[in-house]
């Protein structure tokens, strides 16, 4: 393996464990049904704001050019992915759900990132790949299902309905991150994302802001996601992609999972049932082996 290619696996696995802390986090940050905290709303529109004022810095240092023309559309689909949607969603759905359940509803997240990043490359998923991906949702449905905890019927919770929106508008972010980082600086993609939302995001972040007095440990939530998960996170994980290769990167997205329901355990004083690590562990043997199958290009 070259080194620039181990330097890519050692920056994709650090992204991955700062966007494995992010459902611990948040959930500190918003609270509980019991005791809520901040608004999910405020915490993904603040986060965004936060790590925008950072990006124009450093793109200001960096003396970043402005994207070409052709390049506004995909950031504008990075931002509505990856500052919108999956931060918004996650946040409202995090007060519901345990960080470990939903550790589990985004374990899907890799495969789904494939598929974008194959529809956008106009690559031909192998039919191995997309049975993968479908058992791999049905996996993922009948947790949430199962433990939905209304009295054996047939349902999902809102919450898990949420999550696997967020799961889908990462997955969109990524792909078209990914792409933009191939002509970009990785850095730069994630910054401009932030920047150009930042007319959005800052009035309505200032609308929702907290009115009461909150915990000392939502404030830090609140400040990891928006320092870390929106925003250096992405300098690690782009980076990464663009060091070591996308394929050989992504597999390490395969321990978010388990990262994620690890930190939440000592975190938030949560517990990891052997239900949850038994579909936890079957997603990711699903993931893996859907990520093994062939991707050819488009004739």
């Amino acid at each position: 393996m070259r080194p620039e290619e181990t330097k890519g696996l050692w920056l994709g696995a650090l992204g991955v464990t700062i966007f494995a802390l992010t459902l611990p986090m948040t959930r500190l940050a918003v609270g509980t049904p019991e005791a809520p905290q901040m608004s999910g709303v405020f915490i993904a529109l603040g986060r965004a704001v936060v790590a925008a004022v950072l990006s124009a810095i450093f793109l200001l240092a960096t003396r970043a050019p402005w994207p070409r023309r052709e390049d506004w559309l995909p950031l504008v689909i990075t931002s509505a992915g990856v500052v919108f949607g999956f931060p918004l969603l996650t946040s409202v759905a995090m007060r519901h759900v345990e960080a470990v359940h939903a550790s589990v509803i985004v374990g899907v997240l890799p495969l789904a990132t494939a598929a974008v990043g194959a529809w956008l490359h106009r690559q031909r998923p192998s039919t191995g790949f997309w049975i993968c991906a479908a058992i791999g949702s049905v996996l993922v449905v009948a947790f949430a299902m199962i433990r939905s905890g209304s009295g054996g019927g047939i349902s999902i919770k809102p919450a898990d309905a949420l999550l696997l929106g967020a799961m889908a508008c990462a997955a969109v972010g990524y792909g078209w991150g990914a792409r933009l980082s191939q002509r970009m600086r990785a850095e730069h993609v994630i910054c401009w994302a932030l920047v150009i939302a930042l007319p959005l995001t800052a009035p309505l972040a200032l609308l929702t802001r907290p009115q009461a007095a909150l915990n000392t440990a939502a404030w830090w939530g609140f400040a990891y996601v928006a320092v870390f998960s929106m925003w250096l996170g992405f300098f690690a994980w782009y980076r990464g992609l663009a060091l070591g290769g996308t394929v050989r990167v992504s597999q390490v997205q395969l321990i978010q999972p388990f990262l994620g329901m690890l930190f939440a355990v000592p975190l938030l004083g949560e517990s990891l049932d052997a239900l949850t690590l038994g579909f936890a562990l079957a997603v990711i043997a699903v993931v893996f082996i859907g990520k093994k199958m062939p991707v050819r290009a488009a004739a």
